[in-house]
């Protein structure tokens, strides 16, 4: 079984027919980027795609929120994915979609996931196998079994300001949103922070070839936002994404004590009854 959450690309390209890849690129409307369309035009061979805006809950206002159990084993056991299968998650981006996407699977009792560490773009970069051939897989059985303690509810994230304690918040966004100094990509959201928390820019944790940093380099970035690593964290962002990055920082650290607020703040900055500093 695989124990590291994230495997090379040298790993996944000597291991092709022995894993279950999926393409989980997400985009914000202002990068003007299709996943879909992308993939269709090249991925991985034998990847197949997993849109978090369709493996959701349904209806709502807020954004690709997590689906009931039922409704994820479904999805995925019809991608081909049981529970003795190895996952590889990538996109084409930061690592966003893909560390969403393995939270996803964590968070319902599945621990055999990876993140490609670099993503589609250090794939491509080093020259290796593309196809726009979808295959068509045989459905699979797939047992979720959620762990709810792996993700957090506005309810919660009150509580929690509320009553202190040692579990932190780690924002995700950019500085100036943290702030309420810059706009929220989203109309119609409130600017600034949840009470007490600490701000890092997910993509402060990259290289610049999207791979992730060294262990020794994620201990100081998140002792220098403030996050003490003997304590519980539980991270936010903007709809619930790019906070998955943080998590994939902290898992390589062996912190375990995580946690996502999925709702994040899509939720947080829309409502009137949610404390915000700026």
């Amino acid at each position: 079984m695989n124990t590291s959450p994230t495997l090379s690309t040298d790993w996944l390209a000597d291991n092709l027919d022995k894993v279950k890849i999926l393409d989980g690129s997400f985009y914000l409307p202002a990068e003007n980027r299709d996943a879909n369309a992308e993939y269709a035009d090249g991925h991985i061979p034998g990847a197949q795609r997993f849109n978090i805006d369709v493996v959701c809950a349904p209806g709502g206002d807020l954004p690709h929120m997590f689906p009931d159990p039922v409704a994820f084993a479904d999805a995925v056991g019809a991608m081909g994915i049981g529970n003795d299968d190895l996952v590889v998650t990538y996109d084409g981006g930061k690592l966003t979609g893909a560390c969403r996407v393995w939270w996803m699977f964590r968070a319902f009792g599945h621990e055999k996931v990876a993140v490609l560490d670099g993503g589609f773009g250090k794939w491509r970069a080093e020259g290796r196998a593309v196809e726009s051939t979808v295959a068509t897989p045989s459905p699979a059985s797939f047992c979720a079994d959620y762990q709810p303690d792996m993700v957090r509810s506005v309810e919660h994230m009150l509580a929690l300001i509320d009553q202190g304690g040692e579990t932190q918040i780690l924002d995700a966004r950019g500085a100036g949103r943290f702030d309420g100094t810059a706009a929220e990509p989203r109309a119609g959201l409130r600017s600034g922070h949840m009470p007490g928390a600490h701000n890092l820019p997910y993509d402060k944790l990259l290289n610049d070839d999207g791979t992730l940093q060294s262990a020794a380099q994620l201990r100081t970035l998140f002792g220098d936002a403030g996050v003490d690593l003997d304590k519980p964290v539980v991270t936010s962002c903007g709809s619930g994404v790019s906070a998955a990055v943080l998590l994939l920082g902290l898992s390589v650290l062996g912190h375990t004590a995580n946690t996502l607020y999925d709702g994040s703040w899509s939720e947080w900055g829309s409502r009137d009854d949610t404390p915000i500093v700026t």
